[in-house]
């Protein structure tokens, strides 16, 4: 308790109430926290860096890939009330609580030693002082990703991730696992200490022939918000040949509703690659949807409705060999007549990252496209080959990029610069750089075995699910 500061600000603060949910939607704990009016703070007056890195889903899913391989049990923990962990550098002051007026005097003010829920700074807080302890406890930070830590004794790996207040951990050596859990129930006040089942979001069931991983729960929970839990289910999320158009004269519709059902299921692409194209492409017109494009969007949740147990399956079995697969569907928006680039990555057959998306110039020719798109795949992948070398897991180069186009590949290894090249901006040139370098190699692969086609447009039913199928994307009664 110290005096009223003149050149300080003094928050305010409320107590919020909310339940923790379980996988099932069921509550399993009722949670009250007293929180801080962060917007009351000024820069450079009550914090200077608000900045906390979390990991990337694409490393999580790497682990889990890993973890698959390896064949070691994934675990989790859950930080109770952490950023109430990290220590403040700032002078930080609040107003004493309601009903809780200290001292003699009810003009002082509390001096924040630790963080609270609310402050700017909190996350920030929070994820230095839990750096600090790991590397006290012998663990080295990922350079690709800072929120892996790794942890080598006597050839026995032990790999913990990240993500603000939960933590998943696995290790070769089931007794690295254990003791790294009594190690942090030290130091921490944890809870929700056992084998990884959910994880943002993500429902995890893992068992001796891999890991399957889905969003049943959510995907359940938007289809009943939209009335589409009893809608005639499809084969596939758009017709062959949709294209549609931000020019369509056709019946405006409620654009919060069309934001919040394309955010919906965005959310859903983290275990369902085989709707990335679809959701991207209707995604587009957010701000003035049509009747056309609702159509759209209804037609992929009644896909969805249908494919509900979905999801990625990780086997046990199969070689973690690192490749790739690129493709570009040439003018794939109508508006503005730019590609679309797709590409898959692979740990053996366990797809571990996708992308579909618009390129950011306009393609002269399919060449370009295909050239554009590979050189985007080059780039995640060699972040993929740095991750993977992080957690000593060593990816003999060069890498194949598997690619439908023979001209792109010939461009990639051709020094000489020639006509089929002039209008590709220079960034991209990095790819034959990598190339010459045997870090990756481009190689042929036949249209119809090219599994980034389901990136990039809409497919007929049969190669739609021979395309989906190699993927990985499965029912979960046929792995479980």
């Amino acid at each position: 308790m110290v005096p009223r500061p003149k050149d300080k600000n003094v928050i305010g603060t409320k107590w919020i109430f909310k339940n923790k949910l379980n996988e099932n939607g069921e509550v399993i704990r009722n949670k009250a926290k007293l929180v801080c009016k962060g917007y009351a703070q000024q820069e450079g007056i009550d914090f200077e860096e608000t900045f906390a890195p979390i990991a990337r889903l694409e490393a999580i899913q790497m682990f889990l890939a890993l973890s698959s391989f390896q064949q070691f049990k994934v675990f989790q923990m859950d930080m109770k009330s952490a950023f109430l962990n990290g220590d403040l550098e700032e002078e930080v002051y609040i107003e004493q609580l309601d009903g809780f007026i200290l001292g003699n005097d009810p003009k002082l003010v509390c001096r924040l030693k630790k963080a609270l829920y609310g402050l700017k700074q909190a996350p920030r807080a929070w994820y230095y002082r839990v750096e600090k302890y790991l590397h006290q406890q012998g663990f080295s930070k990922g350079s690709a990703d800072s929120n892996i830590y790794i942890k080598i004794e006597n050839k026995k790996l032990l790999i913990l991730v990240v993500y603000v207040d939960d933590i998943i951990f696995g290790s070769n050596e089931e007794a690295m696992s254990q003791n790294i859990a009594l190690v942090m129930q030290k130091e921490f006040e944890m809870s929700l200490l056992g084998e990884l089942t959910y994880f943002l979001g993500l429902q995890i069931q893992q068992n001796e022939g891999g890991i399957f991983l889905s969003q049943t729960k959510h995907l359940k929970k938007i289809l009943k918000k939209y009335g589409m839990e009893d809608s005639k289910p499809v084969c596939t999320p758009m017709v062959t040949g949709c294209s549609l158009s931000a020019n369509d004269e056709s019946a405006a519709v409620h654009q919060p509703t069309y934001r919040s059902m394309i955010g919906s299921m965005l959310y859903l692409t983290g275990t369902r690659p085989d709707i990335m194209h679809a959701v991207g492409m209707v995604g587009r017109f957010q701000g003035n949807p049509r009747e056309t494009h609702l159509q759209a969007v209804k037609r992929i949740f009644k896909y969805l409705q249908g494919t509900q147990n979905y999801g990625l399956w990780y086997p046990r079995d199969t070689n973690p060999t690192l490749h790739a697969y690129t493709d570009a569907n040439w003018v794939g928006s109508m508006d503005d007549r730019k590609s679309t680039s797709g590409g898959a990555f692979f740990m053996g057959s366990r797809l571990v990252c996708w992308f579909s998306k618009k390129q950011n110039s306009i393609a002269l020719s399919t060449v370009q496209e295909e050239y554009v798109a590979t050189a985007s795949c080059c780039t995640q992948l060699l972040w993929m080959m740095q991750t993977l070398q992080d957690v000593q897991f060593t990816c003999a180069p060069p890498i194949p990029i598997l690619c439908d186009n023979t001209s792109a590949i010939s461009i990639s290894k051709n020094t000489l610069m020639h006509s089929k090249t002039k209008h590709i901006p220079i960034k991209y040139h990095f790819l034959r750089e990598q190339v010459l370098e045997q870090k990756v190699n481009l190689e042929y692969i036949p249209s119809k075995e090219q599994v980034a086609d389901i990136l990039t447009k809409p497919l007929p039913r049969e190669t739609f699910k021979y395309l989906r199928q190699k993927l990985g994307v499965v029912d979960a009664s046929s792995c479980c």
